[in-house]
């Protein structure tokens, strides 16, 4: 009897390793075909009621050089890492996320799961982040829920950030989804995330549907604020200005500041955005508000100058002065040239404003010897005026503007006057001081 008892438990033992391997060999294959979106074999793995639970199995990716390796554990259909975070998702956040629409629909079909969130996040989520509309609608149609709330306090419109994902904030709205609904974290409605993305396509479509303008977030910002008030490169300003043109046209108050009293147009100011800052100044902004910190929005212009050169800086300058901005005071003239040298038409319209002004050493030194010799006639005639006076033309201008002040932009293109002279009231650029 020993021999054979000892023989059995060596027999069960073996099984249970076979069936172990066998179970994990399944995971890993079902695994696999979700990756790829393999429907077939999807469909055959959980249409065998040994592994129909896996469409709602739970796998953890913390650690994915583990997966690479096909070195894990299977325990209660969940794979489990030696590293203290976890990164779960389940089959249906995989097919959701990478377009899988008919491996996801075979997924609903049996039954899985449509809201489960074991890692926080729900599959439809994960469709919105990744602009998977298809897979939106599929989720939406089978009763997944618009309004849920992933662990970071925010609901599907919420995560449509990109351009690519407006079809699927489309098929949100059609399935009730919130058109005001507010994040946890940050009270951000779906317009405030729209605006702070540059989304036009996004922005018209809430407003069409019923979106507030004037709902403000934690930080005080409006939709309008929070579009003027995101760094902006280059290749995005023309989304940015539609978004901001969008919001003013539907009534959006250019005037609402934030927690540090800081307003669109200071905002604007910040990022460089010439066109909006255009756009803000034509509908009643406020030129010479000034923020906590006592600053107007002429000040964060020429903060920026130095790194947004590429943005046209000199365009806000102008119109700045245009409006009856605030002057720099001459004696900070110098400190203001040092950070703004590679930007002649920023100084020379800065310039333009005095009628004269006291070139000394201290203008020379702050003007780098690589930067006067990239720009070097214009900055010969600038230093040229330590012994020279402002021409009677220039201070004719000057005259005339302070006259005018903050209506410059609003008599001079009415004036009977050639379209050079107007120019040269406004402030164009012509390359040179005289």
């Amino acid at each position: 009897m020993g021999p054979k008892i000892k023989y059995r438990k060596q027999k069960s033992y073996r099984n249970d390793v076979i069936a172990t391997a066998h179970a994990s060999g399944c995971v890993l294959q079902f695994w696999n075909a979700l990756l790829v979106g393999d429907e077939i074999t999807v469909i055959s793995i959980i249409d065998d009621p040994e592994y129909v639970h896996l469409m709602d199995a739970i796998y953890d990716t913390s650690n994915i050089e583990e997966w690479k390796n096909f070195r894990f554990n299977y325990r209660g259909l969940r794979l489990w890492s030696l590293t203290y975070e976890q990164e779960l998702t389940t089959p249906l956040h995989i097919t959701s996320g990478r377009g899988f629409t008919e491996c996801l629909r075979h997924l609903l079909l049996r039954g899985a799961n449509v809201d489960f969130a074991p890692g926080g996040t729900t599959a439809l989520h994960e469709a919105c982040e990744e602009c998977q509309p298809e897979c939106v609608k599929l989720l939406l149609q089978y009763g997944a829920n618009a309004n849920a709330v992933n662990e970071d306090g925010l609901m599907p419109l919420h995560v449509c950030t990109e351009l690519d994902s407006l079809e699927c904030a489309k098929h949100l709205i059609q399935f009730g989804a919130a058109i005001n609904g507010r994040s946890l974290d940050e009270n951000d409605t779906p317009l405030h995330v729209a605006a702070r993305h540059g989304l036009p396509g996004h922005v018209g479509l809430y407003l069409r549907h019923g979106a507030q303008l004037e709902r403000q977030n934690d930080e005080g910002l409006t939709p309008l604020n929070s579009a003027c008030s995101q760094p902006q490169d280059l290749g995005a300003l023309e989304r940015y200005t539609q978004v901001c043109k969008q919001l003013v046209e539907a009534g959006a108050d250019v005037h609402t500041t934030d927690a540090d009293k800081q307003t669109p147009l200071h905002m604007a100011c910040k990022n460089a955005s010439p066109d909006v800052v255009d756009l803000l100044l034509q509908n009643g902004a406020i030129v010479n508000d000034m923020d906590y910190g006592g600053e107007a929005p002429m000040h964060n212009i020429l903060k920026m100058v130095a790194y947004k050169s590429d943005h046209q800086p000199e365009r806000i300058v102008q119109a700045l002065l245009n409006y009856g901005s605030i002057r720099v005071w001459p004696g900070a003239l110098p400190k203001v040239l040092k950070y703004c040298c590679m930007s002649p038409h920023t100084i020379e319209v800065l310039l333009n404003a005095y009628s004269r002004i006291k070139v000394t050493d201290q203008w020379v030194e702050a003007v780098p010897p690589e930067v006067f010799q990239q720009h070097r006639e214009f900055y010969e005639s600038v230093f040229a005026l330590a012994s020279t006076p402002r021409s009677l033309q220039h201070l004719a201008r000057h005259r005339l503007r302070t006259y005018l002040d903050s209506r410059v932009h609003i008599v001079v293109p009415k004036l009977g006057l050639p379209t050079f002279l107007k120019d040269y009231l406004m402030l164009e650029f012509r390359g040179y001081i005289h």
